[in-house]
């Protein structure tokens, strides 16, 4: 039997889908959740228990220390699915023939280097590479009428995104970030499913982030609605199905250019002006647990199969599916909550920090007004626990 790798920071949501394919399956992650499953060949960086803190992911966590842990893994299997947290270029090169999925991703992860290679054929906010803070002001200074923004030169999630005024103190190393116009509007991803010789967008989704929720210009990822359409989109738009059909041809002529192969995200921020691309992320996306319930596939599968030069027949959406991760609201003290729609779930006594991702609520309903009530319904149940539940030390 085959053996293959799932390494990134939580790999429970693939962990379901491998499960069900003819492979002997190894995994790496950072979290360990408790509803993740076990499996004989398993390592996990983050050990919760009763009674200690989780900490803080953004100082804590580190790609190297996940590779690191699993070298004796990578030289046994025969495939790697390197997932959120873990890029391919972290691997050494006989390591990276093992890797299902986009490979090459240099010109795609540096984020400059990406605007570069866009910026003449694709609507795109305007891009610098800045040495230091007084460049960045520099710079936008010369540019009154424009926002810009400081965003890691590589990274995910929305994470270390602040917008820039004169009065910013950040302290920024050579090369670490960019200064970019800042572009409102609606947040908007497609997922890509890509052959060596052929891609499809096989679904678009609301992008959804704090600022959504009521956080001024805060931009850490919150989650996803899918599929795209009048409803889903969340705002006033002329013509929803000319949004989607833009959004599949200009994932489609990315996937191309950059020869993604499998699954794979584009992300898009659309407004007055158009449809503007932010980024690809080259890998499997967030949205991988609501694609399964709307489209009642293994997406897992699809990706392999897609990896290896098999064109994959998608069917059409079958409902609405809502993924909301929940930042906790306080320092908790996790105990059991009675609710069926979540998941990646702390060990029971073990304690999440304010502000650090509790666990997911996804759910599924052909109706949308009803799939909000619900998701909604839990996220306030489960905000007004963590509230009340926190540890006397």
């Amino acid at each position: 039997m085959e053996k293959l790798l799932l390494i990134g920071i939580d790999t429970r949501s693939m962990l379901n889908s491998a499960l069900k394919l003819d492979y002997e399956i190894f995994s790496t992650s950072y979290f360990s959740t408790s509803d993740t499953p076990q499996i004989k060949n398993q390592k996990i960086i983050l050990n919760e228990s009763d009674g200690e803190s989780c900490g803080i992911f953004e100082d804590q966590f580190d790609s190297r220390n996940i590779l690191e842990t699993s070298k004796d893994y990578i030289d046994e299997v025969d495939y790697i699915i390197p997932i959120s947290g873990v890029s391919p270029s972290d691997f050494k090169k006989q390591h990276k023939k093992k890797i299902l999925g986009t490979v090459d991703v240099e010109d795609i992860e540096n984020k400059f280097r990406f605007y570069k290679k866009i910026k003449n054929e694709f609507l795109t906010p305007m891009t610098f590479a800045i040495n230091d803070i007084d460049e960045a002001i520099e710079i936008d200074k010369s540019y009154k009428n424009t926002q810009f923004i400081l965003k890691p030169l590589q990274g995910s999630g929305g994470y270390d995104i602040n917008l820039l005024d004169n009065e910013s103190d950040f302290q920024i190393n050579k090369g670490d970030f960019i200064l970019q116009e800042y572009v409102e509007g609606v947040s908007l991803s497609s997922s890509v499913l890509a052959t060596k010789n052929d891609a499809e967008c096989i679904m678009n989704t609301r992008l959804l982030c704090e600022n959504d929720f009521g956080v001024k210009d805060s931009f850490i990822y919150i989650g996803n609605i899918l599929p795209l359409d009048e409803k889903s989109i969340m705002t006033d738009v002329d013509d929803a199905d000319k949004v989607n059909e833009c959004m599949k041809e200009t994932s489609y002529n990315l996937a191309r250019k950059f020869n993604l192969m499998g699954s794979n995200g584009v992300d898009y921020i659309l407004n007055e002006n158009g449809l503007y691309v932010i980024e690809i992320n080259p890998r499997i996306q967030g949205t991988f647990e609501c694609m399964e319930m709307s489209l009642q596939i293994n997406m897992l599968d699809a990706h392999i199969r897609a990896c290896r030069g098999e064109k994959v027949e998608i069917p059409k959406p079958k409902c609405y599916s809502y993924k909301k991760i929940i930042y906790s609201p306080a320092r908790m003290k996790y105990e059991k909550i009675d609710l069926d729609n979540i998941y990646d779930l702390p060990h029971i006594g073990s304690i999440t920090e304010k502000s650090q991702p509790l666990l997911t609520i996804i759910d599924k309903d052909e109706s949308f007004e009803k799939l909000v009530e619900k998701v909604e319904l839990s996220s306030k149940k489960v905000n007004s626990i963590a509230k009340r539940s926190q540890p006397n030390a």
